[in-house]
């Protein structure tokens, strides 16, 4: 037990597993690679009947905002994982400061009453590092405590053990064995002379009391490890044990950063793209772990019976994606509004994101029930400024299931079905292949007359527009494009029976009417 818990805290806990926690930092939009710090720390807690843990690292106070904390809560809501335990860091202060003062009463820690680091009386380390001022390491306890009850302002620096030539070393569940001299880490503050704790001692102190077990965070804190070392040794609370993910970076080889890529490194721009949140979980899992089978197409179920840290990869994962270039040639800095679809397809084009991740969210779409699919969509349809109903999307849903990558998509595979009205498009579209304006023409009009006695169900369409295709004398082709074109605008549409009979007789008819007038205007003027 830690020197410095308390009862009641304790008493909070719950579970006998694994406690693992996410402690993001409420300064910025949910950043993917956080989004992956989490999800990695969500399925070892499932995996290992464990407890998943939320801890808001929130006291920062000159960079914390809310709308911070609203990104991060709105992106873990959007992935659908759940936590156990919610915590925030700025709650907790009063435990940061007695763990501080177990530290100091240890002889562990030292008042250092320097305004600023200065070149006078420091000690450097091998690159010139700062290490520690000697003079203020040395200060005696009665000096010390008489300049602190003058109210001369310091800060709680750990004393780092500098005799002889000892090591901090911990074993890293993906990077191994990890050793470095004590002499070589600086003495770094526990509380700043505001009386705040750093991130270092709020960390620790936090994952002390709330008995985390196991800490699954990025590569980037590896090095930050042997402080956390030193600290969990000061507190008498056993260190847990550690895994470190590698990096994800971009295709230039430069760590992911939200100020250099932009909203392409924000959850949030994948869901407004139109990715599933179990394909994008999918995604990132890929990203620096592995299964043994090498499978790439998991569920959430799957992911959590396969995952082990040991399938984690130490090399650094690539995000291929395309940089965002706003309409003055510069990077896009910020996202797109929620809703505002049209503005979504036209800011991230699909080529903007990982192909892999564009792959796996189309894989996951086809392997959603025909109900389930169509309650994703309908909110989109309805966004963009269609009067949908849900019967009419439940209908239109399996024809474009095949057809589309992201859900945003359905918005150009489907828009016909949703408008009275076709918007203009070149009539040339109407010719079929080795035929001229003239064979279209006598087509539709073949098929205006066969399709206002023609029963709107698949067989009974399949069957009468091919016997007019015999009886015109043209091949199946020849007849169905000047259709299809005709009542979808565009030669690129789902299969033709089952776009009439959704589409109705009626409708179906008046764009064929609107089609045979634009080529017999065309024809006409010849």
């Amino acid at each position: 037990m830690s020197d410095f818990a308390t009862a009641p805290t304790n008493a909070r806990l719950k579970g006998s597993g694994p406690r693992v926690r996410f402690a993001p930092s409420p300064t910025g939009f949910l950043h993917v690679g956080s989004a992956r710090t989490f999800i990695f720390n969500w399925l070892y807690a499932r995996a290992n009947h464990g407890t998943m843990i939320l801890r808001l690292d929130d006291t920062d106070i000159e960079r914390n905002t809310e709308a911070s904390v609203h990104s991060i809560f709105e992106g873990l809501r959007w992935l659908g994982l759940d936590w156990d335990e919610e915590y925030k860091q700025s709650e907790r202060l009063a435990l940061h400061r007695r763990a501080a003062e177990t530290i100091f009463r240890k002889g562990l820690a030292y008042r250092d009453f320097t305004p600023a680091r200065t070149e006078d009386s420091e000690q450097s380390g091998i690159q010139g590092t700062w290490l520690f001022n000697r003079g203020m390491r040395e200060l005696t306890s009665e000096e010390s405590d008489r300049r602190a009850a003058a109210g001369e302002p310091f800060a709680l620096r750990f004393r780092v053990p500098r005799e002889g030539n000892g090591q901090v070393r911990f074993v890293d569940a993906v990077y191994g064995e990890q050793g470095k001299a004590a002499a070589d880490i600086e003495d770094f503050a526990l509380l700043r002379s505001d009386g705040m704790p750093t991130y270092h001692l709020a960390s620790c102190a936090d994952d002390a009391d709330l008995r985390i077990s196991h800490i699954i965070r990025g590569q980037d804190h590896l090095t930050n490890t042997f402080k956390h070392v030193l600290i969990f040794e000061a507190l008498a609370a056993p260190p847990p044990q550690f895994a470190h993910l590698p990096l994800l970076v971009a295709p230039d080889g430069t760590k992911l950063s939200k100020r250099r890529h932009g909203p392409v490194v924000s959850v949030t721009t994948y869901r407004d793209a139109g990715f599933l949140p179990e394909a994008f979980i999918n995604f990132l899992c890929l990203l620096g772990w592995s299964p043994k089978d090498n499978r790439e197409k998991m569920s959430r179920e799957e992911l959590v019976e396969i995952f082990s840290l040991e399938g984690i990869n130490r090399a650094n994962a690539v995000v291929n994606f395309k940089e965002i270039v706003s309409g003055d040639g510069g990077r896009a800095s910020s996202p797109v509004p929620p809703g505002s679809w049209a503005g979504v397809c036209s800011h991230y084009p699909e080529e903007t994101f990982d192909p892999k991740a564009v792959w796996l969210n189309a894989e996951h779409i086809r392997a959603l029930t025909v109900t389930d699919l169509s309650s994703r969509l309908l909110p989109i349809v309805s966004a963009a400024g269609f009067k949908v109903d849900p019967a009419r999307m439940g209908r239109v849903t399996p024809l474009i299931r095949e057809r589309i990558k992201l859900l945003r998509d359905v918005l150009t595979a489907a828009d016909f079905f949703f408008v009275d009205r076709l918007p203009p498009y070149d009539s040339a579209e109407l010719i079929p292949q080795k035929g001229d304006a003239a064979m279209a023409l006598k087509v539709l009009k073949k098929a205006e007359e066969v399709l206002a006695k023609t029963s709107f169900t698949h067989d009974a369409l399949d069957q009468s527009l091919r016997a007019a295709a015999l009886e015109l004398g043209v091949k199946a082709g020849q007849m169905f494009q000047p259709i299809r074109v005709a009542v979808c605008g565009r030669k690129n549409a789902p299969p033709l029976f089952e776009t009439l009979e959704v589409l109705g007789q009626e409708p179906v008819l008046a764009r064929m009417g609107e089609a045979i007038q634009k080529l017999a205007a065309g024809v006409s003027t010849q």
